[in-house]
Protein backbone atom coordinates (compact mmCIF):
# COMPACT_ATOMS: atom_id res chain seq x y z
CA UNK A 1 0.00 0.00 0.00
CA UNK A 2 1.47 3.35 -1.02
CA UNK A 3 1.77 6.39 1.24
CA UNK A 4 -1.36 8.10 -0.12
CA UNK A 5 -3.50 5.00 0.36
CA UNK A 6 -2.13 4.43 3.86
CA UNK A 7 -3.09 7.97 4.83
CA UNK A 8 -6.57 7.58 3.35
CA UNK A 9 -7.12 4.24 5.06
CA UNK A 10 -6.23 5.81 8.41
CA UNK A 11 -8.70 8.63 7.76
CA UNK A 12 -11.57 6.38 6.61
CA UNK A 13 -11.16 4.13 9.63
CA UNK A 14 -11.53 7.00 12.08
CA UNK A 15 -15.09 7.08 13.47
CA UNK A 16 -16.63 6.23 10.10
CA UNK A 17 -19.02 3.65 11.60
CA UNK A 18 -20.14 6.27 14.11
CA UNK A 19 -20.70 8.76 11.29
CA UNK A 20 -22.86 6.39 9.24
CA UNK A 21 -25.04 5.83 12.29
CA UNK A 22 -25.30 9.59 12.77
CA UNK A 23 -26.17 10.37 9.17
CA UNK A 24 -28.06 7.32 7.93
CA UNK A 25 -29.34 5.84 11.18
CA UNK A 26 -28.52 2.40 12.51
CA UNK A 27 -28.07 -0.39 9.95
CA UNK A 28 -31.46 -1.72 11.06
CA UNK A 29 -33.14 1.66 10.44
CA UNK A 30 -31.38 2.19 7.10
CA UNK A 31 -32.25 -1.32 5.95
CA UNK A 32 -35.96 -0.67 6.50
CA UNK A 33 -35.74 2.47 4.34
CA UNK A 34 -33.92 0.61 1.57
CA UNK A 35 -36.39 -2.29 1.62
CA UNK A 36 -39.31 0.10 1.11
CA UNK A 37 -37.96 1.04 -2.32
CA UNK A 38 -34.47 -0.28 -3.19
CA UNK A 39 -34.52 1.25 -6.67
CA UNK A 40 -35.04 4.71 -5.17
CA UNK A 41 -31.65 4.40 -3.46
CA UNK A 42 -29.95 4.23 -6.85
CA UNK A 43 -31.41 7.63 -7.79
CA UNK A 44 -30.18 9.04 -11.10
CA UNK A 45 -28.47 5.77 -12.05
CA UNK A 46 -31.49 3.48 -11.87
CA UNK A 47 -31.77 3.46 -15.69
CA UNK A 48 -28.52 1.46 -15.81
CA UNK A 49 -29.80 -1.24 -13.45
CA UNK A 50 -33.07 -2.32 -15.05
CA UNK A 51 -31.92 -5.84 -15.96
CA UNK A 52 -29.24 -6.88 -13.50
CA UNK A 53 -30.69 -10.03 -11.94
CA UNK A 54 -27.86 -12.55 -11.60
CA UNK A 55 -25.23 -10.15 -12.90
CA UNK A 56 -21.93 -9.83 -11.05
CA UNK A 57 -21.35 -6.22 -10.03
CA UNK A 58 -18.24 -4.83 -8.34
CA UNK A 59 -18.97 -1.73 -6.28
CA UNK A 60 -15.51 -0.19 -5.93
CA UNK A 61 -14.95 2.17 -3.01
CA UNK A 62 -18.43 1.04 -2.01
CA UNK A 63 -18.30 2.72 1.38
CA UNK A 64 -21.09 1.76 3.81
CA UNK A 65 -23.03 -0.41 1.38
CA UNK A 66 -25.76 2.12 0.66
CA UNK A 67 -25.61 1.25 -3.07
CA UNK A 68 -24.41 -2.34 -2.84
CA UNK A 69 -27.30 -3.47 -0.65
CA UNK A 70 -30.11 -2.20 -2.90
CA UNK A 71 -28.31 -3.72 -5.90
CA UNK A 72 -28.23 -7.07 -4.11
CA UNK A 73 -31.90 -6.80 -3.16
CA UNK A 74 -32.94 -6.34 -6.78
CA UNK A 75 -30.98 -9.38 -7.85
CA UNK A 76 -27.31 -8.59 -8.51
CA UNK A 77 -24.38 -10.58 -7.12
CA UNK A 78 -22.42 -7.77 -5.48
CA UNK A 79 -18.80 -7.53 -4.36
CA UNK A 80 -17.60 -4.38 -2.61
CA UNK A 81 -13.93 -3.37 -2.66
CA UNK A 82 -13.16 -0.66 -0.10
CA UNK A 83 -10.24 0.41 2.07
CA UNK A 84 -12.10 0.82 5.40
CA UNK A 85 -12.89 -1.82 8.02
CA UNK A 86 -15.34 0.65 9.59
CA UNK A 87 -17.24 0.93 6.31
CA UNK A 88 -17.31 -2.85 6.06
CA UNK A 89 -18.79 -3.19 9.53
CA UNK A 90 -21.73 -0.93 8.70
CA UNK A 91 -22.25 -2.43 5.23
CA UNK A 92 -22.40 -6.03 6.41
CA UNK A 93 -24.78 -5.15 9.23
CA UNK A 94 -26.88 -3.27 6.68
CA UNK A 95 -27.00 -6.29 4.36
CA UNK A 96 -27.90 -8.61 7.22
CA UNK A 97 -30.76 -6.37 8.34
CA UNK A 98 -31.97 -6.15 4.73
CA UNK A 99 -31.97 -9.97 4.49
CA UNK A 100 -29.52 -9.98 1.61
CA UNK A 101 -25.85 -10.76 1.02
CA UNK A 102 -22.88 -8.79 -0.29
CA UNK A 103 -19.25 -9.83 -0.41
CA UNK A 104 -17.07 -7.14 1.14
CA UNK A 105 -13.30 -7.12 0.57
CA UNK A 106 -11.20 -4.61 2.50
CA UNK A 107 -8.32 -3.63 0.25
CA UNK A 108 -6.62 -0.75 -1.45
CA UNK A 109 -7.92 -0.75 -5.04
CA UNK A 110 -4.29 -0.79 -6.21
CA UNK A 111 -3.83 -4.08 -4.29
CA UNK A 112 -6.80 -6.05 -5.66
CA UNK A 113 -5.80 -9.59 -6.62
CA UNK A 114 -6.03 -9.22 -10.39
CA UNK A 115 -5.17 -12.87 -10.99
CA UNK A 116 -8.20 -13.93 -8.96
CA UNK A 117 -10.59 -11.25 -10.21
CA UNK A 118 -9.51 -10.79 -13.83
CA UNK A 119 -12.51 -10.70 -16.19
CA UNK A 120 -14.83 -11.41 -13.25
CA UNK A 121 -17.54 -8.76 -13.38
CA UNK A 122 -20.39 -7.88 -15.72
CA UNK A 123 -20.47 -4.35 -14.36
CA UNK A 124 -18.37 -1.98 -12.27
CA UNK A 125 -20.10 0.74 -10.27
CA UNK A 126 -18.20 3.66 -8.77
CA UNK A 127 -19.93 6.72 -7.34
CA UNK A 128 -19.79 9.44 -4.77
CA UNK A 129 -16.37 11.05 -5.00
CA UNK A 130 -13.66 8.46 -5.59
CA UNK A 131 -11.08 9.49 -8.16
CA UNK A 132 -9.36 12.10 -6.01
CA UNK A 133 -8.10 9.32 -3.69
CA UNK A 134 -5.90 7.91 -6.47
CA UNK A 135 -2.86 9.79 -7.73
CA UNK A 136 -2.33 7.56 -10.79
CA UNK A 137 -5.59 7.63 -12.75
CA UNK A 138 -4.21 5.56 -15.63
CA UNK A 139 -3.18 2.75 -13.27
CA UNK A 140 -6.59 2.97 -11.61
CA UNK A 141 -8.42 2.69 -14.94
CA UNK A 142 -6.20 -0.22 -15.99
CA UNK A 143 -7.25 -2.13 -12.86
CA UNK A 144 -10.90 -1.48 -13.65
CA UNK A 145 -10.39 -2.69 -17.22
CA UNK A 146 -8.83 -5.92 -15.94
CA UNK A 147 -11.70 -6.61 -13.53
CA UNK A 148 -14.39 -6.23 -16.17
CA UNK A 149 -15.55 -9.03 -18.46
CA UNK A 150 -15.37 -8.51 -22.20
CA UNK A 151 -18.54 -6.63 -23.14
CA UNK A 152 -19.08 -5.51 -19.55
CA UNK A 153 -19.99 -1.98 -18.51
CA UNK A 154 -18.33 0.52 -16.21
CA UNK A 155 -20.51 3.17 -14.59
CA UNK A 156 -18.42 5.92 -13.05
CA UNK A 157 -20.06 8.86 -11.29
CA UNK A 158 -17.97 11.46 -9.52
CA UNK A 159 -17.75 15.11 -8.53
CA UNK A 160 -17.53 17.40 -11.54
CA UNK A 161 -14.04 18.96 -11.73
CA UNK A 162 -15.58 22.41 -12.23
CA UNK A 163 -17.22 22.08 -8.84
CA UNK A 164 -13.97 22.80 -7.04
CA UNK A 165 -13.61 26.08 -8.96
CA UNK A 166 -17.08 27.35 -8.04
CA UNK A 167 -17.58 27.91 -4.31
CA UNK A 168 -20.22 29.69 -2.29
CA UNK A 169 -19.42 33.15 -1.03
CA UNK A 170 -19.01 32.70 2.76
CA UNK A 171 -20.77 36.04 3.26
CA UNK A 172 -23.70 35.31 0.93
CA UNK A 173 -25.00 31.79 0.23
CA UNK A 174 -26.74 32.92 -2.96
CA UNK A 175 -23.48 34.07 -4.57
CA UNK A 176 -20.54 32.08 -5.89
CA UNK A 177 -16.85 32.80 -6.19
CA UNK A 178 -14.26 31.44 -8.61
CA UNK A 179 -11.14 29.60 -7.40
CA UNK A 180 -8.31 29.41 -9.93
CA UNK A 181 -7.17 25.86 -9.20
CA UNK A 182 -8.57 23.77 -12.06
CA UNK A 183 -5.25 22.57 -13.52
CA UNK A 184 -3.49 21.92 -10.19
CA UNK A 185 -1.95 18.45 -10.18
CA UNK A 186 -0.15 18.13 -6.86
CA UNK A 187 -1.16 15.85 -4.01
CA UNK A 188 -2.50 17.77 -1.03
CA UNK A 189 -4.19 17.12 2.29
CA UNK A 190 -7.91 17.65 2.77
CA UNK A 191 -10.66 17.06 5.30
CA UNK A 192 -12.31 13.67 5.50
CA UNK A 193 -15.80 14.00 3.99
CA UNK A 194 -17.72 13.62 7.26
CA UNK A 195 -15.53 15.69 9.58
CA UNK A 196 -17.99 18.59 9.77
CA UNK A 197 -20.70 16.29 11.12
CA UNK A 198 -18.90 16.23 14.48
CA UNK A 199 -18.53 18.89 17.14
CA UNK A 200 -15.94 21.57 16.42
CA UNK A 201 -13.92 20.62 19.48
CA UNK A 202 -13.55 17.08 18.08
CA UNK A 203 -12.64 17.99 14.52
CA UNK A 204 -8.98 18.64 15.21
CA UNK A 205 -8.57 14.95 16.02
CA UNK A 206 -9.59 13.78 12.55
CA UNK A 207 -6.81 12.57 10.23
CA UNK A 208 -6.55 14.26 6.85
CA UNK A 209 -7.05 12.50 3.55
CA UNK A 210 -4.55 12.76 0.71
CA UNK A 211 -6.12 13.78 -2.60
CA UNK A 212 -5.20 14.60 -6.19
CA UNK A 213 -7.78 16.44 -8.29
CA UNK A 214 -8.20 15.72 -12.00
CA UNK A 215 -9.48 17.79 -14.89
CA UNK A 216 -12.41 16.52 -16.93
CA UNK A 217 -10.16 15.88 -19.91
CA UNK A 218 -7.75 13.81 -17.79
CA UNK A 219 -10.64 11.63 -16.65
CA UNK A 220 -12.24 11.11 -20.06
CA UNK A 221 -8.92 10.61 -21.85
CA UNK A 222 -7.87 8.00 -19.29
CA UNK A 223 -11.12 6.09 -19.82
CA UNK A 224 -10.57 6.12 -23.60
CA UNK A 225 -6.86 5.29 -23.74
CA UNK A 226 -7.30 2.41 -21.29
CA UNK A 227 -9.45 0.77 -23.93
CA UNK A 228 -12.99 1.44 -22.75
CA UNK A 229 -15.56 2.36 -25.39
CA UNK A 230 -17.34 5.47 -24.18
CA UNK A 231 -21.13 5.16 -24.52
CA UNK A 232 -22.53 8.10 -22.58
CA UNK A 233 -21.40 11.14 -20.62
CA UNK A 234 -23.91 13.01 -18.43
CA UNK A 235 -23.52 16.10 -16.28
CA UNK A 236 -25.73 16.69 -13.25
CA UNK A 237 -26.90 19.83 -11.49
CA UNK A 238 -26.10 20.67 -7.88
CA UNK A 239 -27.83 18.79 -5.09
CA UNK A 240 -30.21 21.71 -4.59
CA UNK A 241 -30.80 21.98 -8.35
CA UNK A 242 -28.20 24.72 -8.76
CA UNK A 243 -27.63 25.61 -12.39
CA UNK A 244 -23.98 24.54 -12.29
CA UNK A 245 -22.36 21.13 -12.96
CA UNK A 246 -21.96 19.30 -9.67
CA UNK A 247 -21.45 15.69 -10.72
CA UNK A 248 -20.94 13.66 -13.89
CA UNK A 249 -21.62 10.06 -14.95
CA UNK A 250 -19.65 8.07 -17.51
CA UNK A 251 -20.96 4.85 -19.04
CA UNK A 252 -18.44 2.83 -21.02
CA UNK A 253 -17.90 -0.75 -22.22
CA UNK A 254 -14.96 -3.11 -22.51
Amino acid sequence: MNEQSSQNKKAWEYRAYEFWNKRDGTPETKAKIILENPELQLKKHIEFFRNIKGKKIANLCGSNGRKAVPLAIIGAVVTVFDISEENKRYALELAENANTYIEYIVTDIYDIDLVKYENSFDMLYLEGGILHYFNDIDKFMSILFTLLKQGGEILLSDFHPLRRCIVKNPLNDSEYQIQLNYFNKELHNGDIAYKNHFDENEQNEFPNVSIRLFTLSEIINSVIKTGFKLRKFDEHRGWENENIPWEFTISAFK
